[in-house]
């Protein structure tokens, strides 16, 4: 008896009992919260933290040689680079504001002009332009803004991985810098922008030919005009390493690198690491996969088909792709020869570089801290929060501060001392666009583009479509126009 009366009266039972006093509202409530703990954590919400600030949002970290004469010149000029950057609120996330990018990013509408460019080696890329004259209406501008203005700067823009001119960031990118002023140019990579793949090679991160051979093309044109570089995710890659490569021999005058992966090998391990890197692996892995499918031709003779349709993961796409076409032996390997951060400490051009700490994509560890403070050409703005390429802000996320960021860091480039080709920029940006960027000249080699996919076979019908890569070197003005002159006659 005396057993059992200690049994019946034991701790567990008791605590067993008072359990089932409590309501099931009250374990449902309970359970909410801790799964609402576990989902703030695992998608980086930050709406606490941005509370407690007051919703200011944290401010810009820069890094940089304490000698810079861009920074004294150029970015102490900048007031986006001295504030704070504050999130959407209802963006508190990376992923909400990576994923609100992709699906909800709302692109400004507008038609490009495009250029076809003969890359020499049977290539061809497209180069969508965009003037202030395409998306302003004409009442809205100024006389003097109409009328063409021989030192309008140019802006090269380099989208990521199988991105192109149609990509959302890179149409609120072109849209706000043309509206500003600037004289915008997409270029896009082999095979995407609606163009086939006409050589037995694709671009790959590591490929800089393509670049170079813009903008030798760009510069042969207008060779006294500013001519800047603005790169995003592996875009920002080939072009930090191409400005590495080309070192004191570079013919741009500025470049921006937004949301670099500077390491490709620390990122892929990166994205493999959790549940939510995995899937941005598996979103560009599928992108990658959409690619190839478009150009399955070309993949099936020169790839593994069988391993690219079974890959899941980028790495696997690189394995049976891009390591086979671009002759790398691994898939490491690879990832080594092709990032940019071995080739930063050679770049001679002023370079911004801005980064989001909390890039879901673009791992932190791979950010060059020490080697911008060695360079005097390179400022590192970090940022606390921003996503990869996202960086919405106001309550209504309409605006994308890296866009207005970049922007101001150029004019004010533009309008500085460092400038060699010129020391003054247009007024207030009104830039004119150039007699080659007409609709109506026959000859300027431009075609309307309203849709993102372009028949081959009609190429050769269109006046003056092809336009070959002509390095500013090799040819001067007269060259120039001799040339353009005798294949606008072979049309006829």
């Amino acid at each position: 008896m005396e057993m059992m009366s200690s049994f019946a009266d034991s701790p567990y039972e008791l605590l067993l009992t008072a359990l089932s006093l409590i309501p099931i509202t009250h374990y449902l409530i309970g359970i909410a919260l801790v799964l609402s703990v576990m989902l703030y954590d695992l998608l980086e919400f930050h709406i606490v933290q941005d509370l407690m600030s007051g919703f200011r949002g944290q401010p810009v970290d820069l890094t940089f040689n304490s000698c810079s004469q861009l920074y004294q010149e150029v970015v102490s000029k900048c007031s986006l680079l001295h504030g704070r950057y504050m999130s959407t609120p209802w963006l508190s996330s990376p992923h909400l504001q990576t994923t609100f990018l992709r699906f909800f990013g709302r692109p400004p509408v507008f038609n490009y002009r495009r250029e076809i460019l003969d890359t020499g080696d049977g290539g061809i890329v497209a180069l969508d332009w965009l003037a202030q004259s395409d998306v302003m209406e004409k009442e809205d501008m100024g006389d003097d803004e109409v009328h063409q203005d021989a030192n309008t700067p140019v802006v090269i823009v380099i989208p990521g991985l199988t991105s192109d001119s149609d990509s959302v960031y890179i149409k609120h990118l072109t849209f706000y810098m043309a509206k500003r002023g600037w004289n915008v140019v997409v270029s896009n990579h082999r095979g995407l922008g609606g163009v086939p793949l006409t050589s037995d090679f694709f671009y790959n991160g590591g490929w800089t030919e393509d670049l170079r051979k813009v903008v030798q093309h760009i510069r042969s044109q207008s060779p006294e005009v500013p001519l800047f570089v603005v790169g995003t995710s592996l875009g920002a890659n080939m072009m930090v390493k191409y400005l590495g490569e080309d070192g004191d021999d570079i013919l741009i005058d500025g470049a921006a690198a937004v949301c670099c992966p500077w390491d490709l090998l620390l990122c892929d391990r990166f994205i493999g690491r959790n549940a939510v890197q995995r899937f941005y692996d598996k979103a560009l892995g599928a992108g990658l996969k959409r690619y190839a499918k478009k150009h399955q031709d070309f993949f099936t003779r020169l790839s593994d088909w069988d391993g690219i349709e079974k890959a899941r993961r980028v790495r696997e796409f690189d394995t049976s792709g891009t390591c086979r076409v671009g002759k790398f032996d691994t898939a490491d390997i690879y990832y080594r020869e092709s990032s940019c951060v071995g080739y930063v400490g050679r770049i001679k051009v002023p370079l911004l570089c801005i980064s989001a700490l909390d890039d879901p994509v673009c791992t932190k560890e791979a950010l060059i801290w020490d080697e911008c403070r060695v360079n005097k050409n390179i400022i590192l703005a970090t940022t606390q929060h921003g996503g990869h390429l996202g960086y919405f802000d106001g309550i209504d996320a309409k605006g994308v501060w890296w866009v207005r960021a970049v922007d101001e860091f150029l004019t004010v480039l533009g309008s500085s001392k460092l400038i060699k080709r010129q020391n003054k920029m247009p007024n207030s940006l009104l830039v004119r666009p150039q007699k080659s960027l007409t609709d109506k000249d026959s000859y300027a080699g431009f075609v309307k583009k309203t849709d993102n996919q372009i028949d081959l076979d009609t190429l050769p019908k269109m006046p003056k479509i092809f336009v070959e890569a002509q390095g500013s070197d090799t040819h001067s003005r007269i060259d120039s126009i001799i040339f353009f002159l005798r294949r606008f006659m072979d049309q006829f």
